[in-house]
């Protein structure tokens, strides 16, 4: 599918100085004129929204000045995913640099779950622990903070997910808050803040931009600190608009100069090139902090950044990468357990939403799974394992299915729940699951129409118009990310001069191609990162083995494909040559 706003892209490319490619990517993005561009594509620090608007921030900053001055305990608790991760350390060294007397909880995943829960609030009273501050959870932990506030803790919550609510008979919907003494969360009904796609790390920076301004910490301390809240910002997912590129795109020149220990051995470790992009956070930096809290203690992350040993720094972060690495093995395991229970037991016959229950799987795993299996059948995937008491796991959507509010549908047969639109954890007993698995499916609305895997590109454009011209022109379209996504490009009916299989797992197809028009040809290499063997069958069907093998050996042979690309420069050797980065393929 062709996005196809009609504009005139000549004249808004002549305004901004751009090539017309560019300009028709800002359109097909809802950018319209030069002001919009402009706002867009640049955006500095002092384009931040004042988080003074964030509802609920000004009566937790004084509760937690208060706290610091008279040197009550404060208990920071977290989230063992990287946002948690993050967010923890910058709410930890903020208060600390402040003077408060505080430390940290990040629950481990499979003793204690998401989130705060009552074991972590009443070890809390045995501590004398006087306030609680969580962050990148609490939003809908009602009788948790209840607990807390009847032990005699003050409780403030920083957090980013969804507000809970229920369904009233008149159609209406009741948000449920927990009842806090400040809570801040731009998603909340009454908030003024102008911009709710932030991400857990981003309202933790957020509300230390507004404590130090109160301990008259000088301004340039909180922005330091814009580096975590783009590795948060990154891995969680959020959409790359708004004050949310400004961050990403200022975190990462932060990130290539810091000065952590910790971020520094792992980028050593993970990055090649020590030059780290959004991909970089996302595959390879947000992975290794995520390690630690799916198979050992999340805290070996906010560790990792605390410290201000070199030895200790390298220790830890080679620690995390081989915990990564044992997490991807785990994950392939997992996926192909999960492939074969969706397969044997006919879900593609009778369900439109998928339930798996794998009940050996490593729980800290079955979002990734769902993920995954998710991206392969193209259907909203929940994953469940066996729990301490029942099962537990991970939903994964597809666009036009609200995963959380269809879980409010069925959230009698539950346990706990929350999450987003796309995705969510849940737990419920282990005799529910079938009931469950009927119920989320009767309640579908998707449509085979809702179904079909749609694949949107920005325009066609054939190969001989690149040059590393255009790839330098539309960097300056990036961070990529969700919300502001990478440009797709198609073409079609590419000769496939010779097509090579390549990688340790041999899911690395590589192709020289070569386009025809009536003056001239041109060759160039593609690489894609997809589903080989599918793409074997295919050219097998179409035209036949023999072509088939034609094709391998780099001999004339009538296979010709249709592509959807990113162009990108290759340097190999020291020598640079243009690519193209295939995301699909099909046969012309």
């Amino acid at each position: 599918m062709v996005r196809n706003v009609k504009f005139n892209t000549g004249k808004l490319a002549q305004d901004l100085g751009v090539s017309e490619v560019v300009a028709k990517l800002l359109v097909n993005r809802g950018i319209y004129n030069v002001d919009m561009a402009k706002e867009f594509l640049g955006g500095n620090v002092s384009d931040f929204n004042n988080p003074k608007e964030m509802l609920g921030m000004n009566g937790a900053v004084e509760l937690m000045k208060s706290s610091i001055i008279t040197g009550e305990k404060i208990l920071i608790v977290g989230d063992y995913d990287v946002d948690g991760v993050i967010s923890t350390y910058v709410l930890y060294t903020a208060i600390k640099k402040c003077g408060g007397n505080v430390s940290f909880h990040i629950p481990d995943r499979i003793k204690e779950g998401y989130g705060i829960n009552e074991s972590i609030i009443r070890e809390a009273h045995t501590n004398n622990v006087d306030i609680i501050i969580t962050c990148d959870n609490g939003i809908a932990a009602y009788d948790q903070v209840k607990l807390a506030k009847e032990l005699g803790m003050q409780v403030i919550i920083t957090d980013h997910h969804d507000v809970p609510f229920k369904n009233l008979e008149d159609g209406t919907k009741e948000y449920l808050l927990p009842p806090a003494d400040a809570v801040i969360n731009p998603k909340q009904n009454d908030c003024n803040y102008p911009f709710d796609k932030i991400c857990g790390a981003t309202v933790a920076f957020k509300f230390i931009q507004v404590l130090y301004e109160e301990f008259d910490i000088n301004e340039e301390y909180s922005l330091d600190l814009i580096q975590y809240a783009a590795i948060g910002t990154v891995c969680d997912v959020v959409d790359l608009v708004d004050e949310n590129r400004i961050i990403v795109k200022e975190g990462l020149r932060q990130i290539n100069n810091t000065s952590n220990l910790g971020l520094k051995e792992l980028i050593d470790i993970k990055i090649k090139d020590n030059n780290v992009s959004v991909y970089a956070l996302g595959f390879l930096i947000g992975p290794c902090l995520n390690a630690s809290g799916r198979l050992e203690l999340a805290s070996l992350g906010v560790e990792l950044l605390l410290t201000e040993n070199e030895q200790k720094a390298k220790e830890l972060a080679e620690k995390l990468s081989l915990l990564n690495i044992e997490r991807q093995s785990l994950t392939q395991e997992g996926l192909e357990a999960g492939i074969n229970e969706v397969i044997s037991n006919n879900m593609l016959d009778t369900d439109k939403v998928l339930v798996v229950y794998l009940p050996d799987l490593h729980e800290s795993i079955a979002g990734i799974v769902a993920g995954r299996l998710k991206e392969k059948f193209n259907l909203p995937t929940i994953v469940l394992t066996k729990a301490h008491d029942g099962a537990k796991g991970s939903a994964r959507s597809i666009e036009g299915y609200n995963i959380f509010e269809e879980l409010v549908k069925c959230k009698e047969l539950l346990g706990k729940f929350g999450g987003h639109p796309m995705a969510a954890g849940l737990s419920l007993p282990t005799e529910n699951i079938n009931e469950f698995r009927t119920m989320i499916n009767h309640n579908c609305t998707l449509t085979e129409d809702d179904l079909i895997n749609k694949v949107s590109i920005d325009m066609a454009l054939p190969i001989c118009y690149l040059s590393t011209e255009l790839i330098d022109d539309l960097k300056i379209l990036e961070p990529f990310g969700k919300g502001n996504s990478k440009p797709a490009f198609g073409v079609r009916g590419l000769s496939v001069i010779k097509a090579s299989i390549l990688g340790k797992n041999k899911n690395v197809l590589k192709l020289q191609l070569r386009e025809d028009t009536k003056a001239l040809y041109t060759v160039l290499e593609g690489i894609y990162f997809g589903d080989i063997e599918n793409f074997k069958d295919m050219v097998i069907e179409k035209y036949g083995i023999y072509e088939y093998n034609k094709m391998i050996a780099g001999t004339k042979n009538d296979v010709k494909v249709d592509l959807v690309y990113y162009p990108e420069i290759n340097e190999f050797n020291g020598k640079q040559t243009l690519q193209l980065k295939i995301s699909n393929i099909r046969l012309s």
